[in-house]
């Protein structure tokens, strides 16, 4: 079956959860627009009414971009081979969801930065953010040093703050480097030299040479004088993600079969399982997001004596992808397998985890009856994933939450990491630059 109008259904798996899917765009991975997350089973989307949300820290992934320079020229080369088909398209019978390729096909995509749609979604999110917690108030806000993080984190802060904001507000905005000498929970990969080398889309090429021929075989069958490669097949999938990013719409993605969506979405699971998770070198992946970990218990535990309210912060997939590795959470076991079949019940599923403009929100929460002290839970695009290596109590259960102290215990690996330890200078290769 193709997305005809984006509209089908399908079955698909998260955290044992089965959810109806309407539509390709929910199965683009980490290229998705943004989607509220499934409920998973058992859990409880919001606190009792004794509870009460205390302090909380919130990192955002940046909208919805335009292609990466990498990903680009595969959607240029794409069009290009259409260009040279033109007349003979003009021509062809071609099947109801290629009917589009008569008029040809060509892409107006940018690079890199934020995109229309991306911008509507940080406002909004701005806007829902500041109702969601009304007695908490924000009084800074803290963006990764790429224009599409900046740009995002600016959005977001006029939905929360209003079109005063900065003229009339007093709210500190800062930035914090991306590069190899700052040491960030934002990227801190970038600080990590072997990081840069081990890393790669190994799994991706191999899950590639699997899942595209069959694809670029069909459209070569039913595209005269097209000779597409499996390189051209790739920029028609990102042509439908690409095209979704900055138009909302996009005529490629009824190009596929449900399938074959599926499959792309598994090739981006195991880039961002490979370059950012658990299938990096044990144990880069956990170690890396141990930073962010940190970041967060010295926050919530108020160790600095200056911790605040609310902490509006903004960077990248990866980000959040990092700290999900250090909390072991998303863990699949065995790893995903590089050259299929794809596992059907999978817990790393980016689109789920880190579509675009994906919000992991952290709370820290007290009850006066439901719960005894401090309590902390994490939200991610708008559902508690469970914290299951510290929940013990039916409350913990039901609300994916556990007690802060028992929290911190559960995560003694990221509190006995730090940067620049020997530990960690021996996992990244620092002493060999």
């Amino acid at each position: 079956m193709f997305f005809r109008s984006f509209l089908s259904v399908s079955l698909v798996s998260w955290v044992g959860v089965v959810v109806a899917a309407d539509s390709a765009w929910q199965h683009l991975g980490n290229l998705s627009p943004y989607q509220k997350a499934p409920l998973p089973s058992g859990v409880k989307a919001d606190l009792p009414d004794d509870c009460t949300v205390d302090q909380v820290m919130l990192m955002h992934r940046h909208g919805s971009r335009y292609p990466l320079v990498t990903e680009l020229p595969f959607i240029q080369g794409l069009q290009y081979k259409l260009g040279n088909a033109s007349d003979a398209l003009a021509k062809a019978k071609l099947p109801s969801n290629l009917q589009f390729l008569k008029k040809g096909y060509t892409t107006t995509l940018g690079v890199n930065d934020l995109t229309a749609p991306g911008r509507q979604q940080l406002f909004n999110h701005g806007v829902e953010f500041r109702l969601k917690y009304p007695n908490l108030q924000a009084s800074s806000v803290l963006a990764g040093g790429q224009d599409r993080v900046i740009e995002s984190a600016q959005w977001f802060s006029q939905g929360y703050f209003g079109r005063t904001w900065p003229t009339l507000n007093e709210t500190e905005f800062s930035t914090l480097p991306e590069n190899n000498v700052t040491i960030s929970w934002i990227t801190p990969m970038d600080t990590c030299p072997l990081w840069q080398y081990a890393y790669g889309n190994n799994a991706t090429v191999t899950w590639g040479a699997v899942y595209l021929p069959p694809i670029t075989k069909r459209l070569n069958n039913v595209l005269p004088h097209t000779n597409l490669t499996d390189d051209d097949t790739h920029g028609a999938l990102f042509a439908c993600a690409y095209d979704l990013a900055a138009h909302g719409v996009s005529p490629w993605c009824d190009a596929f079969t449900e399938k074959e969506i599926a499959d792309f979405e598994y090739e981006l699971d195991l880039l961002m399982d490979g370059a950012f998770g658990y299938n990096l070198p044990s144990p880069m992946g956990p170690m890396l997001g141990t930073l962010f970990v940190n970041k967060l218990i010295e926050r919530f535990s108020n160790s600095t004596g200056n911790a605040s309210a609310v902490y509006l912060e903004f960077g990248h997939d990866t980000t959040i992808d990092q700290a999900l590795a250090a909390l072991g959470l998303a863990k699949d076991s065995p790893p995903l397998p590089a050259s299929g079949p794809v596992p059907a019940n999978r817990k790393f599923k980016t689109s789920i985890q880190v579509p675009f403009a994906a919000q992991m929100v952290w709370e820290k929460f007290s009850c006066t009856s439901s719960a005894k002290d401090a309590q902390i839970r994490l939200v991610l695009n708008e559902s508690p994933l469970p914290l299951s290596a510290c929940a013990k109590s039916s409350f913990d259960k039901s609300h994916g939450s556990c007690s802060y102290d028992s929290f911190v215990k559960a995560n003694s690996y990221s509190t006995s990491t730090q940067w620049g330890s020997a530990a960690w200078n021996k996992t990244c290769g620092v002493a060999a630059f």
